[in-house]
């Protein structure tokens, strides 16, 4: 399949095709092509493997030329970042990317060595692979347009676009490499470089802000890596093979050697999905431009740590590692969510969001049962989608309105229509029945029912409660009617924000009628490919219902705005303590001073805000960690 490598190799040819070319008409005709091409490829390799049996596939045995170019690159990535470092003054973090280095380089020099197969090719690599071009690609036509706007309106930014689409193009290439490696060593330094790309990102109009986040991104998801490398040495050492699926056989199977690195790579995979006590760099990571948001939050960083996960799934079953991922993710769901219910920057509701749902698909592949991986599978590709929408969509609005805040968003369906439509439908894939999410949270909390863990099943119905508490209002101020503007703002008119944001909600439709379908042809042999087996989650019987709930669902925002059109010219004035001005804004109160009507949501900030709830959410975690790894630690000699 000589469309591996080219997916692998061609986003980096690219990217340096981005950082030389300083002419934004030509870089953004190539960006335009680029995306497409790799979207095709990603087509292309799909078409071969379904073709070819769509079972698993293991390539490229001989691969010494490959090898040791990744080897230089983790040592000039290394150079780089120490460099960095030693610049900001934050000598300690350049330890985290220079111990993991030398281990894997002794390892590649001077390890056991025994013939692996470097690229697997199964049902999860595939619809890793999908996520990656079809959701990056379409953020890469859409973050063509957005920075534009961006730099008009932040003139005291400067202005490196030539930079930021470098890096946008050069971590699709690491992610592509990432979900296809077999090799514990190529996955080692996959994993490097989206640490690094998500650090020069979030760091990319450095302010000082921007770096000091920037930064806490780069130490702990170095930390994670730094773990990855020691699980990956210890397995080296003890048992001499390098594949991932044999790791994980090992795990299944009870081999005394896979327990610690199963348990050190889970951890990492914590750190890279953000999960508490580590969720803070995703929040930190909103400073970056709306583009790096959504890449991070929907098509690659978190996603690399929930896909290690998946793999080590059947390896966490019934275990102490499963039993401290489960806990931690489920924890995570629920203390993020009630923390986004104190939120109005429409970012941050989005990154806490994101944080919260990473929870629930940690805790379902901590559980390590089919019933909690397809839902895990469902939520990871309707988050992907919802949440590049919605993330594109808050970015658009700001444009247009200067503002994010969610209380801004007042009358959003009368004021920017077509964004509030596309807005609705994000939303509505995060939470509404009968999108994927909710029916995924449903298996999820049928398995843990079934399963009789108390713990998981109260986070999950308080998490489900809490997150449709902040949908709900923001939602509701959407379509609310009473603060509408007579002012005229211009609607979304970029071709290529338009085209982005029309696809993630077609896509979102489409799949949310045809998912169970798609869970019969590819999840359920996904899940047989993992365990061996598969139960039927969701009949395909229901089918037509869920369509016709879909028709529902819209028709509520249509209804709004067709009925807001028809009574502009015949506004009914409300009773507000004192005389109406005439625009349901403002009255004079009895004392003949004006007064203007606003109507707030609560937002709890003193109560259940990130000041209240995340320092000592961050201590209970560090503490199951630190307890549970020295179980892991203990069982296992």
């Amino acid at each position: 399949m000589p469309v591996i490598p080219f997916l692998i190799l061609f986003p980096f040819v690219v990217a340096v095709l981005m950082y030389c070319i300083r002419v934004n008409k030509i870089r953004n005709f190539i960006a335009y092509i680029s995306s497409v091409i790799i979207m095709a490829a990603v087509g292309i390799l799909t078409v071969q493997w379904a073709l070819g049996g769509a079972g698993n596939i293991y390539l490229y045995n001989e691969t010494h030329l490959a090898d040791t170019a990744i080897l230089v690159a983790e040592a000039v990535l290394m150079i780089f970042v120490t460099i960095l470092c030693i610049k900001y003054r934050k000598y300690w973090i350049s330890l985290l990317s220079i111990v993991p280095t030398l281990m894997m380089m002794y390892v590649e020099l001077y390890g056991k060595k025994t013939e692996i197969s470097h690229i697997h090719v199964d049902h999860l690599s595939i619809l890793m692979c999908l996520i990656v071009g079809v959701i990056g690609g379409l953020i890469v036509i859409y973050a063509v347009g957005y920075m534009h706007g961006y730099h008009h309106h932040h003139t005291d930014i400067p202005d490196r676009r030539y930079y930021f689409f470098m890096l946008l193009f050069v971590f699709l290439g690491a992610m592509f490499g990432f979900v296809l490696s077999e090799s514990l060593l190529w996955i080692d330094f996959f994993w490097e470089l989206t640490s690094i790309c998500s650090f020069l990102l979030i760091g990319y109009t450095k302010e000082s802000v921007a770096v000091t986040n920037s930064f806490r991104a780069l130490w702990m998801n170095l930390m994670g890596g730094t773990a990855l490398a020691i699980g990956i040495m210890y397995f080296n050492m003890t048992d001499g093979d390098m594949s991932l699926t044999y790791l994980v056989q090992q795990g299944v199977e009870l081999s005394p050697f896979a327990a610690i690195p199963i348990a050190l790579i889970a951890f990492a995979a914590l750190t890279k999905a953000a999960q508490l006590p580590f969720s803070t760099w995703l929040i930190g990571a909103m400073v970056a431009p709306t583009p790096s948001s959504a890449l991070l939050h929907s098509a690659t960083m978190v996603k690399a740590g929930i896909y290690i996960l998946f793999r080590l799934s059947p390896a966490m079953r019934g275990n102490t590692t499963g039993m401290m991922i489960s806990l931690i993710g489920g924890f995570t769901f629920l203390i993020t969510s009630v923390m986004a219910i104190a939120q109005s920057d429409g970012k941050k509701v989005l990154a806490f969001s994101t944080i919260s749902n990473l929870g629930l698909m940690v805790a379902c592949a901590g559980m390590g049962r089919p019933e909690t991986i397809w839902a895990g599978v469902f939520l990871m590709i309707f988050h992907a989608i919802s949440k590049s929408l919605l993330f594109q969509d808050v970015g658009a609005t700001e444009n247009a309105l200067h503002s994010r805040d969610v209380e801004d968003m007042h009358g959003l369906l009368y004021i920017l229509p077509r964004l509030a439509i596309f807005m609705f439908i994000g939303i509505a894939g995060m939470f509404l029945a009968p999108f994927g999410m909710l029916i995924a949270k449903w298996s999820a909390f049928k398995a843990s029912v079934d399963s009789e863990n108390i713990l998981m099943v109260f986070f999950i119905a308080f998490g489900s409660a809490t997150t449709s508490f902040y949908w709900t209002k923001w939602m509701g101020k959407i379509i609310s009617h009473t603060h509408l503007t007579e002012q005229r703002i211009k609607d979304i008119t970029k071709t290529n924000e338009v085209i982005s944001l029309t696809v993630h909600a077609v896509l979102m439709i489409a799949l949310c009628m045809s998912f169970p379908i798609l869970s019969k042809i590819y999840v359920s042999p996904l899940l047989i490919e993992m365990f061996g087996y598969s139960d039927d989650v969701l009949p395909t019987e229901v089918l037509i219902m869920l369509v016709i709930i879909i028709l529902f669902v819209f028709a509520v925002p249509l209804m709004a705005f067709i009925y807001s059109k028809k009574q502009k010219t015949n506004v009914k004035l409300s009773y507000m303590n004192g005389v109406n001005t005439g625009a349901n804004r403002a009255f004079v109160d009895s004392f003949g001073e004006p007064k203007t009507l606003w109507l707030s949501n609560y937002y709890f900030h003193k109560v259940i805000g990130q000041r209240k709830l995340m320092i000592p959410s961050q201590l209970f975690t560090v503490a199951i960690l630190i307890v549970m790894m020295i179980m892991i630690i203990g069982g296992a000699k």
